[in-house]
C-alpha cells in the first residue's frame, strides 16, 4: 500500500506541474560569422560555435541568414523570424502600414537607438539622415565615432559624418547596425528614412499606403 500510495503522490504532483513553456526564438541581427538572438525576451549576440541563451547554437551565419540548432535539429532562419521549438510553426514577419500624408510624403514614428523619432521616408536618400541637432537630442557622438564625408544636397555639397545606429525601429519590424549620415547646419529639417533601412525591410506601396515588412 505504501509503494502505492506513494506512485499515486507522484503522478499527482506531475499532474500539477505547469506545462514547460514553448521557447520562443528570434534572430533579430545577421553579420558574418554571427547572428544576434532573442530567445524568451533575452537578446545577445552570439558567434558561430557559441552556444547562446536556451542552448541555442548558432552553427553558420551571414548577412541572409543563420543556421541554429535547436534541441539537436539544425534548421535555418532569416532575419527577425519567430520560431517556435516546440511547435515548430513560424510566425507571420512584423508588417506596418504607413498613410500617405499631405503632399504625398510618408511620415512614420519610429525610434533610433531606444529614442523616439519622427520619420521622412525617403527613397531618395542613400542613408537614413539627419541634421546635427537631431543627432545631438539622439545623443550621437557624430564627430568622435563618425567618419567625415562630403555630401550633395538639394542646396549643393555639405560636411557630414557617417555614423553606424545601433538600431532603428519602424513598429515592430527592427533593424541593427543601420548606417546613417548626420549632416551639418539645419538640413534636412526631418529625419529621413533613407535605404539603408529600407533596403533591410520588404516594402511596397499599395492604394496610399507604405507596406513595410520584416524580411525572412
Amino acid at each position: 500500500m505504501k509503494g502505492l500510495k506513494t506512485l499515486l503522490i507522484a503522478v499527482l504532483l506531475g499532474l500539477c506541474l505547469p506545462a514547460a513553456a514553448e521557447t520562443q526564438i528570434q534572430v533579430v541581427g545577421l553579420f558574418p560569422g554571427a547572428a544576434v538572438l532573442k530567445i524568451d525576451g533575452q537578446r545577445k549576440l552570439v558567434k558561430v560555435g557559441q552556444t547562446g541563451p536556451g542552448g541555442v547554437l548558432v552553427v553558420s551565419a551571414d548577412s541572409r541568414s543563420a543556421v541554429l540548432r535547436v534541441d539537436g535539429v539544425e534548421r535555418s532562419y532569416g532575419l527577425s523570424r519567430d520560431y517556435s521549438a516546440t511547435t515548430g510553426v513560424a510566425a507571420a514577419p512584423a508588417l506596418v502600414s504607413i498613410a500617405k500624408g499631405i503632399g504625398g510624403h510618408y511620415w512614420v514614428t519610429g525610434s533610433i537607438s531606444g529614442k523616439t523619432v519622427q520619420f521622412l521616408v525617403d527613397t531618395g536618400a542613400t542613408t537614413v539622415a539627419m541634421n546635427e541637432n537631431a543627432a545631438k537630442r539622439l545623443g550621437i557622438d557624430y564627430r568622435v565615432q563618425g567618419q567625415s564625408m562630403v555630401v550633395n544636397t538639394a542646396s549643393g555639397t555639405a560636411q557630414a559624418w557617417r555614423v553606424k545606429l545601433d538600431s532603428v525601429k519602424i513598429g515592430g519590424i527592427q533593424v541593427l547596425g543601420v548606417e546613417a549620415a548626420v549632416i551639418a547646419g539645419d538640413a534636412p529639417t526631418d529625419v529621413l528614412l533613407g535605404m539603408s533601412f529600407l533596403n533591410r525591410v520588404s516594402w511596397r506601396e499599395e492604394q496610399g499606403m507604405l507596406q513595410l515588412e520584416a524580411k525572412f
